[in-house]
């Protein structure tokens, strides 16, 4: 009874807060269609895509703390992303994003398997690291463009209100489309994730090759947060936080968990931007809304894993 539930009161809600997020204070047709929806659209990409993503690393890494954000990959998305922006390739904002998140991966995937052997808190100190040092780079960036600091700041903190051009806009329902395939994708390898919680030893004898599905993994989610991080820049705790809640509504049901989170992670995104939107006389960035929600979350989670 409880899961015919969720799915209709997810349904409910989310068609009030899109007709809300269309309509709040707009009487212009045309403001709705060229600004509102494209916005919305984004919102919805970013969200669907940070929480599943976010759900398939806790799962796959048995770490309830592990999401793009933390592993350092949203940073380097970010770097390759900025560098596109300060060198004036904006069009390709989202593959030098996809560049950035590898390399970052990369050496955080190399440091996590020193001594021969995977380690999960190796991957995960890893990732601060790496992450740290990247943002480092993006400091330099900035101070040798300032006059691209608004950009840049922009992507640092998270802000959904890109205004797409025509060309812009065709571009992106097609890297939406792809997107979503590699989300149906992850969707797909959602039972070798549930068999890989038992241990690298009993999933390996059940016939799962350990290694090339987390490194499969790795690879499609560090192209999907290269992608959103390239038009919305740096949305923290997201792909933290929903995976937890989601856990706590549908019991841990590992194979429906990653489709439910990425849900939840756009309707949350969306409800966030509207807030950011409306809540001040000023836009406020939608990242700091998010990290507002997160820290007390990330602190209370792990006090609860103590």
């Amino acid at each position: 009874m409880k899961n015919k539930i969720i799915p209709i009161l997810l349904f409910v809600f989310s068609t009030f807060l899109i007709y809300l997020y269309l309509n709040y204070q707009v009487e212009n047709l045309h403001i709705i269609l060229q600004i509102r929806l494209p916005r919305l659209m984004l919102a919805f990409l970013v969200g669907f895509v940070l929480s599943g993503v976010g759900y398939s690393f806790q799962i796959m890494l048995n770490n309830p703390l592990a999401e793009p954000y933390i592993l350092g990959i949203s940073s380097g998305a970010a770097f390759g992303s900025i560098l596109a922006s300060v060198l004036g390739f904006y069009l390709f904002m989202p593959l030098f994003g996809f560049a950035g998140a590898l390399i970052t991966l990369t050496i955080v995937w190399f440091l996590a398997h020193l001594g021969g052997f995977f380690n999960s808190t190796k991957l995960l100190l890893s990732g601060i690291i790496v992450g740290m040092f990247f943002s480092a780079l993006i400091s330099l960036l900035m101070y040798f463009n300032q006059q691209d600091i608004g950009n840049i700041i922009n992507v640092l903190m998270g802000n959904l209100g890109h205004i797409f051009s025509r060309k812009e806009w065709y571009y992106f329902l097609i890297v939406f489309g792809i997107s979503i395939l590699l989300m149906l994708y992850l969707f797909l390898l959602s039972r070798k994730l549930m068999i890989l919680t038992t241990g690298d030893v009993i999933a390996g004898s059940l016939g799962i090759d350990v290694k090339k599905l987390r490194r499969k993994i790795f690879i499609i989610s560090s192209l999907l947060t290269g992608i959103t991080v390239a038009y919305a820049g740096i949305i923290g705790f997201i792909g933290l936080i929903v995976p937890h809640v989601v856990r706590m509504i549908s019991g841990g049901n590992k194979r429906t968990g990653i489709i439910y989170s990425s849900l939840f992670g756009a309707v949350l995104l969306i409800l966030c931007d509207l807030i950011a939107m409306h809540i001040a006389v000023i836009e406020i960035p939608v990242g700091i809304i998010t990290a507002f929600l997160g820290c007390p979350f990330f602190l209370f989670i792990m006090a609860k894993s103590r």
